[in-house]
């Protein structure tokens, strides 16, 4: 068996290596192999429990988390429905209840199942 990715416009198996590029004999079409597979690195975002987390599920947070810029204080257990994934540091985008838009590590918060 072939380590070899199948061809990405055409789907067929029979892909081969020509130097630095793969090549489909059904198609003719041609592709750089170390691209296709930094296109599937597609980073996964864990809660606290190793839960994979997804663009519209709800969450809860995990820890009393302190807001700067503001004296309130966000505490265990509060509900946030409707997440959106982001990239970067904070990497999940939301709107609490009673408080607003809100970015959250998720580190910090659980997956409601």
């Amino acid at each position: 068996m072939s380590d070899l990715p199948d061809c990405p416009e055409c789907k067929e198996a029979y892909t081969y290596e020509d130097q630095n590029l793969c090549v489909c004999p059904s198609c003719g079409h041609e592709w750089d192999k170390n691209a296709i597979d930094q296109e599937q690195n597609v980073e996964v975002i864990k809660d606290s429990n190793g839960n994979i987390l997804n663009d519209g599920d709800t969450i809860a947070l995990a820890k009393d988390l302190k807001v700067k810029g503001s004296s309130t204080t966000l505490k265990v257990g509060t509900k946030v429905k409707n997440i959106r994934l982001v990239e970067g540091d904070h990497n999940i985008d939301c709107k609490i209840d009673g408080f607003g838009a809100m970015k959250l590590k998720s580190e910090f918060v659980n997956k409601v199942m």
